[in-house]
């Protein structure tokens, strides 16, 4: 489901790359990367993937269930308690990858681990999980760890939950890395959603907007003022533009 999930939710992305009416959308269309380094990104993700992803997701399935998750297919839970739980987990996720993504980005934590998923500075939807296995290891756990906290915690949790959880996390990851900002982007609908114009700034400075799915923790500790700075000048760039047009 993992792979089937990642994979082709890139696929639209890569078909926009080809289509000259959506580029208009690109957050940095001057940097464009090549098939080549897309291809090494892709090699680079299925080794991961199998390698180091794989044992995390063998893992969470014995633990979860020890702690009491429901795999019978039927019945399903109600799509109430599904849509609690996995506001819980997106919530859980974004306050543990927005401070330990944060500490990534000190000293040798940088150098020796965040590095390589900084190595792609105009992201694309490939590049959602290139990273270090260190890396993988660290933030994956805010993916998994909140369904294995609320399991353990309330003995209530379902299978199909899970795999609806991940299918959105995986979606949000690669719409994050996509280097799009469409008008119909999520952003556009939920004042607080991060989405692709947020961090797609974090990789073109290296700085600033180290949260995932939700911006208040970036608010919050001020870690947005550089991205704000640099969205008002892009926005008054893009007025004096338009007037020039219109004239």
């Amino acid at each position: 489901m993992h792979e089937i999930v990642y994979f082709g939710r890139c696929v639209p992305y890569l078909i926009a790359d080809y289509i000259p009416a959506l580029q208009k959308y690109k957050l940095q269309p001057n940097k464009v990367n090549t098939a080549a380094e897309q291809w090494k990104c892709t090699k680079a993700v299925l080794f991961s993937h199998f390698i180091y992803e794989l044992p995390l997701i063998a893992a969470f399935h014995p633990f979860a269930t020890f702690f009491g998750m429901d795999i019978v297919v039927v019945p399903f839970p109600t799509w109430q308690k599904i849509a609690y739980q996995v506001a819980f987990f997106f919530v859980f996720e974004d306050a543990f990858h927005y401070w330990f993504h944060r500490l990534l980005h000190y000293g040798s934590f940088y150098r020796n681990i965040h590095k390589q998923h900084h190595e792609y500075s105009a992201p694309f939807g490939l590049a959602a999980e290139y990273a270090h296995p260190v890396e993988v290891l660290i933030l994956g756990m805010g993916t998994i760890g909140g369904p294995l906290l609320w399991v353990a915690a309330t003995h209530d949790l379902h299978m199909i939950t899970v795999m609806l959880w991940i299918t959105l996390r995986l979606f949000q990851a690669i719409d994050a890395h996509s280097g799009y900002d469409f008008p119909w982007s999520l952003r556009h609908f939920i004042p607080f959603w991060a989405g692709a114009e947020h961090h797609d700034y974090h990789h073109m400075a290296f700085v600033n907007c180290y949260s995932t799915s939700f911006r208040w923790w970036d608010y919050m500790m001020g870690t947005d003022d550089r991205y704000k700075e640099y969205r008002k000048k892009r926005e008054e760039r893009l007025k004096v533009a338009a007037e020039k047009k219109d004239n």
